[in-house]
């Protein structure tokens, strides 16, 4: 099983348009960016995108142009789902997962194309191409959004998506022995914003799950490209 970062920026993007911070001055001079967070999940010789997001073409672009065999969405944010139309006229539509809420409101948008979807339910783990996939409930208000939960022979990754500090008890007990722990953390550590953890929130949460190895994703550009576990697009992590 193979993991690759696609993208680990937020709604905005690094660099952000307009910005002459540190972080997009650097980003400018290097040829670097955080891309909005996405995740190519590659099982059995198949490729599961976790989120659609606006910058999917230059993402599978920029990693071979994988052909795509299903999709799995979040949540319902446009810098999540909104990228699934690049698969126009591209290849056949996948079919995609997600729980019912977020099924209903993402597929509506995309009634221009013809593709299957699969409602599952939190907490009810599915299988697909080799890997037990369980969608569970974070908070990420007011929008309904779900974390991940992967398993394949004996790998287990977790990813938060976008959310607050307050995960559900139930979520967070699925969490433990995480070879990957893939986190939300929008800001530095001093900025509260109520949708997101910052990331002394995302670390914290990290340290107390004690997954061998996490990144923090969904990154700001107001977050330094130093500091230790901040995810870097184009990442990968290869389990055997």
């Amino acid at each position: 099983m193979k993991v690759t970062l696609l993208g680990t920026g937020d709604a905005i993007g690094t660099p952000k348009i307009g910005c002459t911070c540190p972080q997009c001055k650097r980003a400018k001079e290097e040829g670097i960016a955080r891309l909005r967070t996405s995740l190519l999940l590659e099982s059995e010789g198949r490729n599961i995108l976790i989120d659609s997001s606006p910058d999917l073409r230059q993402q599978l672009l920029l990693n071979g142009s994988p052909k795509i065999d299903a999709v799995i969405w979040t949540h319902g944010h446009y810098d999540h789902f909104i990228g699934f139309g690049e698969f126009y006229r591209v290849q056949n539509i996948p079919p995609v997962y997600a729980a019912p809420p977020v099924m209903s409101y993402c597929a509506g948008l995309f009634r221009f194309l013809s593709f299957e979807e699969r409602p599952v339910k939190p907490y009810e783990p599915f299988e697909l191409f080799g890997s037990t996939i369980t969608l569970f409930l974070v908070k990420h208000p007011p929008a309904y959004t779900c974390g991940l939960l992967i398993e394949s022979d004996g790998v287990r990754i977790g990813f938060t998506s976008d959310t607050n500090p307050d995960i559900p008890e139930k979520s967070l007990k699925l969490l433990g022995n995480l070879d990957l722990f893939l986190v939300d953390a929008l800001v530095p550590s001093g900025i509260r914003i109520p949708k997101h953890m910052n990331y002394l929130d995302a670390c914290t949460l990290a340290q107390t799950l004690t997954p061998a190895q996490f990144r923090c994703v969904h990154t700001s550009h107001l977050l330094s490209w130093d500091l230790p576990h901040i995810g870097m697009d184009g990442e990968t992590f290869t389990f055997s």
